[in-house]
């Protein structure tokens, strides 16, 4: 299986202060990877290198040929006193016919909202029009840099199950950062705890004995959300 992206011995320095040292990973058709870290830790800094929106001080990053990305930012600021709907947003955003931007809407859980404002929407719906404009693209991946920011817990269990079903529709495979170290998909075939450079690795575990867990999503209850447990066995050059 070609990988999507390959990155080997990347670094990225920024003003003489290195931000990503020595990362080397890839990222395969259908696999969902989660990058996990604490806050400067450079978990968007990898995913825009990954993506190739980030020049590198060292090492390559391979994409696949005619790799198509469909990217949700962290934040998109709107001008509130320019009027567009959500409609016509999506048809900004790629070639895409009336038909194809109703699909999108519908996959995203919000295909009643196409006549509405982008300035009245929450942001849970706002974040579901970004989705939607990326799978328009109809991407090979998702790339999603801290999607639930600003969201509250409802609404961000909420997004995660529609990520899992548009990986599950469309076959694409996700690149997403968590902008919480402890909380991330059950659904992750990967995670990656980053903090300046790749400090661990592996499959998230659920905690289905948590009592936090248990109160957010009942007994037995197969939810979007999980702690994902590592021990680190190393010091960071960084830490005092």
């Amino acid at each position: 299986m070609t990988p999507f992206i390959e990155a080997n011995s990347i670094s990225v320095s920024f003003g003489g202060n290195t931000i990503l040292d020595n990362i080397s990973m890839v990222v395969v058709p259908g696999e969902i990877v989660t990058i996990v870290g604490p806050n400067g830790s450079g978990k968007t800094t990898l995913l825009r290198a990954l993506t190739g929106a980030v020049r590198l001080s060292s090492g390559t990053v391979k994409r696949r040929d005619n790799l198509c990305i469909g990217y949700v930012p962290q934040k998109l600021s709107v001008d509130k006193t320019m009027p567009m709907t959500i409609g016509r947003f999506l048809s900004l955003s790629a070639k895409s016919t009336p038909e194809e931007r109703r699909s999108a809407l519908a996959d995203t859980g919000i295909e009643d909202l196409e006549n509405k404002q982008l300035s009245t929407l929450s942001g849970g719906q706002f974040q579901r029009a970004l989705l939607a404009r990326a799978i328009l693209r109809k991407p090979d991946l998702l790339a999603l840099d801290e999607p639930t920011q600003g969201l509250d817990q409802p609404a961000t269990v909420t997004f995660y199950h529609l990520i899992e079903r548009v990986r599950e529709q469309t076959g694409c495979g996700v690149l997403m950062v968590s902008h919480d170290l402890h909380v991330v998909m059950s659904a992750s075939d990967r995670v990656l705890c980053v903090n300046g450079h790749i400090c661990c690795e592996g499959t998230p575990t659920v905690v289905s004995e948590a009592p936090e867990y248990r109160a957010l999503f009942g007994t037995g209850t197969a939810g979007a959300l999980a702690l994902y447990q590592h021990h680190h066995d190393h010091t960071h050059s960084n830490t005092p």
